[in-house]
C-alpha cells in the first residue's frame, strides 16, 4: 500500500510562484517537498496555540473563576500593556 496520495490543489499565483521559486534556488527538491513543509509548520503552529490553550489559557481562566477579585480592570490591564510596550520600545532604540 502506498504511504502518500496524489492530491490536485489550486493555488493564487503569488503563492505558486513562490512554490516554484523554492525549488528553482535549491531549497527545496520538488513542488510537493515545499507544500509538505509548510503544512508541517502550520501543524506545529497549530499544535502550539493548542498547548497555549491548554496549559496558560486554560490555568488563567481557571485562577480568575477561583478569585474573580484578582481581575484588573480592562482600563488598568492597557494601561500596564502600553507601559510595557513603551519600555519595550526604549530599550530597542
Amino acid at each position: 500500500m502506498r504511504s502518500t496520495r496524489q492530491l490536485s490543489i489550486t493555488l493564487p499565483v503569488e503563492m505558486a510562484n513562490l512554490v516554484k521559486q523554492r525549488v528553482a534556488n535549491g531549497d527545496y527538491v520538488s513542488e510537493s517537498e515545499v507544500i509538505r513543509e509548510g503544512l508541517r509548520a502550520l501543524q506545529e503552529r497549530e499544535n502550539a496555540v493548542e498547548h497555549w490553550l491548554r496549559t496558560e489559557v486554560a490555568a488563567t481562566y481557571d485562577a480568575h473563576k477561583a478569585d474573580p477579585t484578582k481581575a484588573l480592570p480592562i482600563d488598568e490591564a492597557w494601561k500596564r500593556l502600553e507601559a510595557r510596550m513603551d519600555k519595550i520600545d526604549r530599550e530597542e532604540d
